[in-house]
């Protein structure tokens, strides 16, 4: 017992002062310990706040689950698989640009860096009016295409857009989530664009460029243009314009300084001047005023008229003095065969706005055979439609003279394709494809063995039409288009110069016609831009070296 109670534990007793003890009690207690401080129980509103804060967490995580899940799973497995299988188009391969001949003026190469082929084009100078040039698909920085058709930009890339184009297909491409290809399957195939064959002879094309641009360089014409049609058909064998720009640059784009020199040059290579180009007229108008005279009975085609060099008519405003209108010569008696053929200005002052006892068209009715040549309008719906011209009158002269009335020396100087008259190459072209299917006023036509619509036959004598073949086989034999009678084909001209601005240093120079002669097959329409007036070459020299070519090259033009 007594060895049980001293192993016994010894408890001794704690006075109540000595639980009470803190820092105050004692000074030396670390007070940065927190020695000497009474512990404080949590109270239930601080546990309440945590667990409502967990239960908040909780909550907002479950809606978020619930929503990606739940309502809206669908889209977002979708989007999923989207961003994992994409849908890229597959390029359709353009189709190809031939001439009448199957030569290829515009076709598709392989390209490296794109997903597409680029387009290339004929080196051989002349053809990008017609042709014209495409702005190709486009991409952003992610690689994404938000353009995925070739667009055509000018010409017949333009024109039949739709048709050389196609279809394209559509490629699924599966990437990893580093955007790396995995896989690509195409699951619907492009369909490649339609194949045009026009009518142009590329032969003849790059040949009348050549011509027309040596002629320019020569003797510092701006430019020119050139077209050669069909008369039976419509077909456009040439038309080219000079200057140019380069097809392939301009769709590429890759040469921008090149680029910028096209838009800033004051020749204008984006001007289609065989169509878009309008140009004072001059001479060239004369077979169709006579055609006017002869179908009003304005003058019988044997009366002569006699031309010294001028005409004179009292001035309107000022009594004592006199206004002359001068001839470019002094011909002499003249018939309206070779009126046209030396193309005498003073008789067509005279059938034109009459003079003494020679009655005269008017104006009125010089704008109704004008416009009825095609004069003034433009090609409509199809590639020709170009600017529409300027066949002046009256009303045109008070809206661009400040109200200015109309006289007869307005008159005079329209008869002779003057004063605001401007035509375009084309519509030349078209118009002289009337006079030699006896007024059958066809529309041309770009596309091989397409026949072009009648515009409207005009009804005026065989016989008249035949006067006017007569009178231009006469100027190509001995008068203003002599330059044109070579020995290989028979052709009937109509020779024009046409004074530009106040001055009058500055010339237009046309030639037109048909050939052959006794079997017509073509009609031409030739201009040389603003030129010296002193120059002795122009639109005739440019034609020659044209037919020169085409004899030895192209003979079957002549048969």
């Amino acid at each position: 017992m007594m060895r049980i109670k001293k192993n016994k534990r010894k408890y001794i007793e704690i006075d109540p002062d000595e639980i009470f003890m803190d820092s105050h009690n004692l000074p030396k207690f670390d007070n940065q310990q927190f020695e000497g401080r009474l512990e404080k129980p949590i109270t239930r509103l601080s546990l309440l706040i945590v667990y409502s804060v967990f239960i908040l967490i909780v909550l907002v995580f479950g809606a978020r689950v619930w929503t990606l899940q739940i309502l809206n799973g669908e889209m977002y497995n979708q989007r999923s698989e989207n961003n994992r299988l994409r849908h890229t188009p597959v390029f359709a391969t353009r189709g190809v640009i031939y001439d009448r001949n199957g030569v290829e003026l515009a076709w598709n190469d392989p390209s490296v860096d794109p997903d597409f082929f680029s387009r290339a084009y004929n080196t051989t100078p002349g053809f990008a009016h017609v042709v014209g040039y495409v702005q190709y698909p486009s991409k952003d920085s992610a690689g994404f295409y938000y353009r995925e058709d070739f667009e055509g930009i000018d010409g017949i890339e333009k024109y039949f857009d739709s048709d050389l184009q196609g279809e394209n297909g559509v490629k699924l491409v599966e990437v990893n989530a580093l955007g790396k290809i995995q896989s690509q399957n195409i699951i619907e195939p492009p369909k490649e664009g339609k194949n045009i064959y026009l009518s142009i002879d590329s032969r003849v094309q790059s040949e009348m460029y050549r011509a027309i641009k040596d002629i320019a360089q020569k003797v510092g014409f701006d430019g020119g243009a050139g077209v050669i049609m069909d008369i039976n058909t419509g077909e456009i064998i040439s038309m080219t314009s000079y200057p140019e720009f380069d097809s392939e640059i301009m769709s590429s784009k890759t040469d921008k300084v090149k680029v910028k020199s096209y838009l800033t040059d004051p020749s204008k290579p984006f001007l289609n001047r065989a169509m878009d180009g309008l140009y004072t007229p001059g001479s060239i108008i004369k077979p169709y005023m006579a055609l006017a005279a002869l179908n009003e009975k304005i003058i019988d085609p044997e009366r002569q008229i006699l031309s010294t060099g001028s005409i004179s008519i009292q001035n309107q405003y000022y009594p004592d003095l006199k206004t002359i209108f001068k001839d470019w010569k002094a011909h002499g008696l003249v018939d309206m065969r070779h009126a046209i053929a030396v193309s005498s200005d003073v008789y067509f002052y005279e059938i034109g706005g009459g003079y003494k006892d020679q009655k005269g068209l008017g104006i009125s009715r010089i704008e109704k055979y004008m416009k009825l040549f095609g004069f003034g309008e433009k090609v409509q719906n199809s590639f020709f439609s170009g600017a529409n011209g300027t066949v002046p009158n009256p009303e045109w002269k008070k809206e661009n003279f400040n109200g200015e009335a109309w006289n007869l020396g307005n008159t005079y100087h329209t008869s002779i394709g003057q004063y605001g008259f401007q035509v375009s190459v084309i519509q030349i072209a078209r118009a002289m494809t009337s006079i030699v299917n006896d007024g059958v006023l066809r529309n041309p036509s770009i596309l091989k063995d397409e026949i072009g619509d009648v515009v409207r036959n005009i009804e005026i004598d065989k016989k008249d039409f035949l006067v006017i073949k007569e009178g231009m086989r006469l100027g190509a034999l001995k008068g203003t288009g002599v330059s044109l009678n070579v020995p290989y084909v028979e052709i009937a001209t109509k020779s024009g110069t046409a004074e530009l601005g106040v001055a009058k240093d500055k010339v237009n120079s046309w030639m037109t016609g048909f050939f052959p002669y006794n079997k017509p097959r073509y009609a031409f329409a030739m201009l040389m831009e603003k030129g010296s007036v002193h120059n002795l070459i122009g639109a005739g020299a440019a034609m020659r070296e044209t037919l020169d070519w085409m004899s030895i090259n192209t003979p079957e033009y002549f048969k």
